[in-house]
């Protein structure tokens, strides 16, 4: 037992110190690792020197060679963690107290690989991942096969998955069109849970019985999908509501997805340079993001209360969305107000179609442009025809969100198509997008000049511009240049072509090109009315205010100085702490590889001479302080080589 003890006492020991030669953090488990192999290799060492000298135990020349053995030792276990961290990297391997979690978590996740690969092979999958299609691939009936099988596979996958399809469906720029047109048939559907399923959820969220908080609700449901289920219900002051209820363990089954797509899509971005230039990582963070406010029912809640107030500032009445029952909602469940109509897919001949088209899409393009949050999914279930003839919308969870920057930028974008002008095109473009330092922007262009010749001509639609083609043509426009639509941008794409879809079904003559850039202009319009042009200047003289009272002090003392020749201006490059620490260890670091590479070069000249001083009958005074400086250089050189492997294991 004391053996033991101090075993690894001397391992702990020996482990900071070598922590503390290489100069970089070690976890406990890495720190008694290296510990460990400089404790076993000290004896072996030890003897090998001793014998190799012949000197006697109390000999005082010993001490020489036992300091030699000790940096032997030293820089063995420096090397023996340099490979481990050049092979498998700190952070690589999680803390003990993780283990038992991480293998659980591997555990499941192999359990929802085996049951991907089966859903993949049923579909018909396996043959295009092995590469074995790559010719079909090339044709566009091999494409919209794939595409075919593909979304079937999605849709099995369930709710994280169909959410992929569905935004995949809209990113033109990173999928061909035929498979982008097969996806976008995916709905998010299921089958209903039963009700006393439904009912054990309202009771654990309400801490009451049902009965106690509504005064009817139907059992049999009105819509049920992936997330969520829908019910409608009477309140006990008669009011009529709905409720929206969270499917029981879909967050559970959303998160160990997102998991799993998060690993893929790192692979992916190391793997591949196309996943990186696109940035597939930042898209599954993006769709994360957006599936996680789905499952949070006060988000849309939230979003639900902001677009009405959107509305009710821009009086457009013909526009309703349902009030929130605030004191029945939460997390888990939405109560919120029934509106009576048909969906927009089930009006009849009785209404006035092309009416109800336009404003249906000027609602959504005042939503993009003056409001900066719009309906992310516009699809024909989430529209309604109301009883009085007003619109209706539902299910905004998911919501798009443009700040004012982007908004202003968009409407340049617009205005620089609606003139079919390609410099304002591609000016607005590279505002909106993350600009690569290596874009050719004449060659982009020209192929927006050949886009506007195509789709728009003479400063109107052209034939057969149809929005969704328009946008898609755009998109592989943009994917050309390796530049990445941002998600904000592309949610906007998306639910114009969502919309598209939906109002040329209702009104088959409807063009969304002609009709979006006559929204656009008359929202143009309306700002430069005098009310609100005075509103926009009131807005900007009070933000530049503080700036305009100390403007003239700032002009005088300039003059002043200027006048006197006291006028200087001091630069201080290095003023922020952070860069004076890099250059410090830039420094350091070369510092400590010129005296490497100095006691190097000394220990291989004195290792050459021959003759001098005797210290051992074999061994000469020469050849010893050669060795010391040697191992002395090589612990030197891998204290500026173990940063090197070293990676931040927060930037993962």
């Amino acid at each position: 037992m004391t053996t033991s003890l101090f075993t690894l006492t001397l391992a702990v020991l020996f482990g900071y110190l070598v922590q503390r030669m290489l100069g970089v953090r070690l976890g406990i488990l890495r720190l008694l690792l290296g510990g460990a192999f400089a404790v076993a290799v000290t004896v072996p060492i030890l003897r090998g020197v001793v014998a190799a000298t012949g000197l006697d135990a109390h000999d005082n020349r010993l001490w020489w060679f036992l300091l030699l053995s000790a940096l032997a030792v030293l820089f063995a276990s420096m090397l023996f963690l340099t490979v481990a961290e050049a092979f498998v990297p700190f952070g690589r391997v999680p803390p003990a107290r993780e283990w038992g979690r991480g293998l659980r978590g591997r555990a499941r996740r192999s359990l929802r690989y085996f049951q991907i690969v089966r859903i993949v092979v049923r579909r018909g999958l396996w043959p295009y991942l092995r590469g074995g299609r790559r010719r079909v691939l090339t044709t566009t009936e091999g494409r919209a096969e794939f595409g075919r099988r593909l979304a079937g596979a999605l849709d099995d996958a369930g709710v994280t998955f169909v959410k992929l399809g569905q935004l995949l469906a809209t990113r033109r720029d990173l999928v061909p069109a035929e498979i982008a047109d097969r996806l976008a048939v995916l709905q998010d559907h299921a089958t209903p849970l039963p009700w006393p399923q439904i009912e054990q959820a309202l009771t654990e969220s309400w801490g009451a019985p049902v009965s106690e908080c509504v005064a009817t609700v139907e059992v049999e449901p009105l819509a049920a999908a992936s997330v969520g289920q829908v019910h409608a219900a009477t309140l006990h002051d008669g009011s009529r509501v709905v409720l929206k209820v969270c499917r029981p363990g879909v967050a559970t089954t959303v998160e160990r997805d997102l998991d799993i797509a998060f690993r893929f899509a790192g692979r992916l971005e190391a793997w591949t340079g196309w996943a990186a230039s696109v940035g597939a990582a930042r898209l599954a963070e993006g769709m994360a993001t957006a599936l996680r406010e789905e499952l949070d029912f006060r988000v849309e809640a939230a979003n639900l209360v902001s677009v009405a107030a959107a509305e009710t500032a821009r009086r457009t009445p013909s526009v309703v969305v349902p009030a929130v029952v605030p004191h029945l909602s939460d997390r888990s469940v939405l109560v919120m107000q029934r509106l009576d109509g048909r969906r927009l897919a089930d009006a009849g001949a009785d209404i006035d179609r092309p009416v109800v088209a336009r404003t249906v899409l000027r609602f959504l393009v005042g939503q993009v442009l003056v409001d900066g949050l719009f309906h992310a999914d516009p699809h024909p279930g989430n529209i309604l025809v109301l009883d009085d003839g007003r619109i209706g919308l539902l299910d905004l969870g998911s919501v798009g969100r443009l700040d004012r920057t982007l908004r202003e930028t968009l409407q340049r974008l617009l205005r620089g198509v609606d003139a079919a002008d390609p410099l304002a095109v591609s000016d607005a473009l590279l505002e909106l997008v993350p600009r690569p330092e290596d874009i050719d922007t004449e060659s982009l262009e020209r192929d927006l000049g050949r886009f506007l010749a195509r789709y728009v001509v003479g400063g109107s639609a052209g034939a057969g511009a149809g929005g969704a083609q328009m946008f898609g043509q755009l998109f592989r426009v943009v994917a050309a240049h390796r530049l990445a639509v941002p998600v904000e941008i592309a949610a906007v794409f998306r639910a114009l072509a969502t919309v598209e879809g939906t109002l040329v079904d209702l009104d088959p003559g409807f063009d969304l090109v002609t009709e979006t850039r006559s929204a656009a202009t008359e929202l143009a319009s309306t700002r430069l009315e005098p009310e609100s042009l005075k509103d926009a200047a009131l807005q900007e003289l009070v933000a530049l205010t503080p700036l305009l009272r100390r403007l003239p002090r700032r002009v005088e003392r300039i003059v002043a100085a200027a006048e006197h020749g006291r006028f200087t201006m001091s630069v201080r490059p290095l003023a922020d702490e952070r860069d004076r620490a890099f250059i410090s260890s830039i420094v350091h670091q070369v510092l400590l590889a010129l005296i490497a590479a100095t006691t190097g070069i000394m220990s291989v000249v004195l290792l050459s001479i021959d003759g001098g001083p005797m210290v051992t009958p074999t061994i000469g005074l020469f050849e010893l302080i050669g060795y010391l400086l040697l191992l002395l250089a090589a612990i030197l050189g891998l204290r500026v080589l173990a940063p090197v492997f070293r990676r931040d294991p927060g930037s993962r």
